[in-house]
């Protein structure tokens, strides 16, 4: 199956990006009581930026709950990722 392949796990995936920690944490939480795996939140400083206060929260989401891939949930993870002052792209 070509999602084994080397490079081809990030395929499908959407990073929501959100500006404070305990809110990536809470939404990772949410997100995988709703079935999305895996929810791993980790620090992403822009290029460009100095300043460590400047760094976002990003919840990598590569799996819905429908067993596909979470691209397909993106609006979804768009909405949610607003409603906390982020954003979600497809990766």
């Amino acid at each position: 199956m070509a999602d084994t392949q080397s490079g081809a796990t990030s395929k499908g995936r959407v990073l929501v990006t959100l500006p404070d920690r305990e809110d990536a944490e809470e939404l990772a939480e949410q997100l995988q009581d709703q079935g999305y795996e895996p929810c791993a939140v980790h620090r992403d400083m822009l290029a460009g930026e100095d300043d460590a206060e400047d760094v976002d929260w990003v919840i990598v989401v590569e799996v819905g709950p429908h067993g596909g891939p979470a691209v397909f949930d993106e609006p979804h993870l768009s909405r949610l990722a607003e409603d906390y002052g982020g954003f979600a792209a497809a990766d």
